[in-house]
């Protein structure tokens, strides 16, 4: 089938559109890439650049070294881990019972929850509970505040409630409970939406830094992005310099704070850089699954 010459112009049109976009969004990156692996000379050079002009990882050697960096990159990995299988888990044990129809007051139930999303107790009140609990200063005040996403508990529901019924029947036929339907023919076929909620609490755990510039003052448990936001948006020479021992600077030039704060910047991200791409071909089956069926 021939296209018309207003489709193909159209096309046109909207490839240079999207590749422009995908520039605007790629080039930063690259940027903060440059300056990483740059010398202090080039880097006060005036000019657009993607690829440096003497590369080299001085820059990132500093990190290397930098005992804050090092100690929010522990903590920041165990709270992403724990907290991943926490919401991932809590999650499908909360959809699970509400993607049945046979749920006595299901629709309250589900009420209930979804009035969470919209209204919450607000800052002061969460605190003063963190604080009661005595959960200041531990991992678990960054983990069981949102151990449930509300959102991500029904993107669960939606995709079990698009599973045929007829697998739970032939396995209650052969005497199998509830537990064991989901863990052993309920979760095993749902890799889609599993992978894509844990994704996203992935990132959302590996990027937040709010809840523990409020709930964290120890400086052994702080996490990468308060490390960072300490680095980048407060400027303290402290976090910058920090080592954990000599240093010795080849070429005979020592790196710059920007350097230093785009190499960290570099470090920090590609975790979740290099994750994305083994989950990516889960992620748009399982959102559009779960998202179609209400």
């Amino acid at each position: 089938m021939r296209r018309s010459k207003g489709e193909r112009v159209f096309d046109v049109f909207n490839y240079i559109l999207l590749g422009f976009l995908g520039f605007c969004t790629l080039y930063p990156f690259l940027n903060v890439l440059n300056i990483s692996l740059s010398t202090p000379a080039d880097v006060a050079k005036i000019g657009l650049r993607i690829l440096p002009l003497n590369p080299n990882f001085e820059g990132y050697k500093k990190i290397m070294e930098n005992t804050y960096l090092l100690t929010g990159y522990k903590n920041t990995i165990i709270r992403t881990i724990l907290g991943t299988a926490v919401n991932v888990f809590l999650s499908a044990m909360v959809a699970y019972p509400l993607s049945k129809k046979y749920l006595p007051n299901r629709n309250i139930w589900i009420s209930m929850i979804i009035f969470t999303m919209f209204f919450s107790g607000g800052l002061i009140p969460s605190y003063l509970l963190i604080q009661k609990l005595k959960l200041t200063n531990t991992i678990w005040s960054l983990i069981l505040p949102g151990a449930i996403s509300t959102f991500n508990m029904i993107i669960v529901r939606n995709y079990f409630m698009s599973l045929p019924a007829e697998l739970e029947e032939s396995a209650r036929i052969d005497g199998a409970n509830d537990i064991r339907i989901l863990f052993s023919i309920i979760l095993p076929i749902s890799a889609p939406i599993i992978a894509t909620i844990a994704l996203w609490s992935a990132v959302g755990h590996w990027n937040a830094w709010f809840d523990a510039l409020i709930y964290i003052t120890n400086e052994k448990l702080m996490v990468l992005q308060v490390i960072l936001r300490k680095m980048i948006v407060e400027g303290s020479m402290q976090y910058i310099e920090s080592t954990g021992g000599s240093f010795v600077y080849e070429d005979g030039f020592k790196p710059t704070p920007d350097i230093i704060k785009c190499a960290a910047i570099m470090v920090s991200s590609l975790p979740i850089i290099m994750v994305y791409p083994f989950v990516q071909k889960y992620f748009i089956q399982g959102i559009m699954i779960g998202s179609l069926k209400g």
